[in-house]
């Protein structure tokens, strides 16, 4: 059985703000406009909002860096590209404003900077709801050039920084060649490195850990969890395609199993569980507080109840969220104590 130690978690919880944290993906930005309406336009049938509020906020892998950014105080560097138009200052001022490390970003003028637009609009009567998103994008791979720079980058940053998020919203970024050398790299200064990625998990071999959520494990290892039997089936299928050290698959309401090569297995219920709002970006505070946490020198499993107690903080949070030491701190302090069952 594994217990929860309260105590062991709240004397290692400041320890978290120390490490630094490199992450390599697809960045990009959520812009969110909100407006108000009354009235029909006499030209087409269609609301009419008078704009009230825009707001910028870093999504995709740059939401990963933010959420590590709040925990660690901005130890925190990036590495993905973004375009020659009216974004990119945008995006890079976001990331300042953040206080993260932009210094490693490549500039590639052939492709948009990715921005995913959501417009939003109330009335009197109702509440703000989503009217219509647009995304603007580039989604092939990059070019050998970009490729090239990208790489060139990761040789300067790596040795850096003690950990490496690879953030993969398969926007054309994380390419074979830019994977397997920031594995290498990592590999030879000994870093840890965390994969988050939505598909194609064996594209990602030999890595200290990688957190896929349910749906995408379920396409990977080609059959779907139903219970205990076909999860820990999943997880055994999923490092033997990886050859990963551990894997954490998130499992939504049903919290979080954590698999290491070992043969264990542990099963992580939802911790401080509330009402949920919002689970846009949930995976990557999990990978980012989870990240951080092993890079501090928590064991996988106390790593695991970091990223599920962050987790559980900003999904009752509209949009992506972050939160903070001193916010899982207390939702620690304040938790019911939990026995988990390890299988070997």
């Amino acid at each position: 059985m594994f217990t929860f130690d309260r105590e062991e978690l709240l004397n290692k919880i400041e320890s978290l703000s120390k490490p630094r944290i490199l992450v390599i993906g697809d960045m990009a930005i959520d812009e969110m406009v909100y407006g108000t309406t009354d009235r029909m336009s006499r030209e087409a049938p269609v609301l009419i909002l008078r704009h009230y509020k825009t707001k910028i906020i870093l999504g995709a892998a740059a939401n990963a860096a933010n959420n590590a950014a709040s925990l660690n105080g901005g130890k925190v560097s990036v590495i993905g590209t973004y375009g020659d138009d009216y974004y990119a200052p945008i995006l890079i001022n976001a990331f300042k404003e953040s206080g993260i490390n932009t210094e490693y970003m490549v500039q590639d003028i052939s492709r948009a900077t990715t921005v995913k637009t959501r417009i939003s609009g109330s009335c009197s009567q109702s509440v703000t709801q989503q009217i219509v998103r647009i995304d603007r994008e580039t989604v092939e791979p990059v070019s050998t050039e970009i490729e090239n720079k990208i790489i060139a980058q990761m040789e300067k940053a790596i040795p850096n920084h003690d950990a490496v998020i690879l953030s993969d919203y398969n926007i054309g970024l994380l390419t074979d060649n830019v994977i397997n050398k920031a594995i290498e790299l990592t590999k030879k200064y000994n870093k840890i490195i965390v994969v988050d990625s939505q598909k194609d998990l064996d594209r990602f071999q030999g890595v200290t850990s990688m957190t896929p959520n349910q749906p995408d494990s379920e396409k990977f290892v080609g059959f779907f969890i139903k219970d205990n039997q076909t999860l820990e089936r999943a997880g055994k299928v999923l490092l033997d395609k990886t050859n990963a050290e551990s894997a954490l698959i998130t499992l939504g309401g049903d919290g979080m199993a954590l698999f290491e090569d070992n043969g264990n297995f542990v099963k992580v219920p939802v911790f401080n569980k509330t009402d949920v709002f919002d689970v846009t970006g949930a995976g990557d505070t999990v990978s980012a507080a989870y990240t951080l946490a092993l890079a501090a020198g928590f064991s996988k499993m106390n790593a695991a109840i970091i990223g599920n107690i962050a987790a559980s903080i900003v999904i009752r949070y509209f949009g992506c969220a972050t939160t903070t030491i001193s916010v899982i701190k207390s939702a620690i302090e304040n938790m019911d104590i939990n026995t988990f069952t390890i299988k070997k």
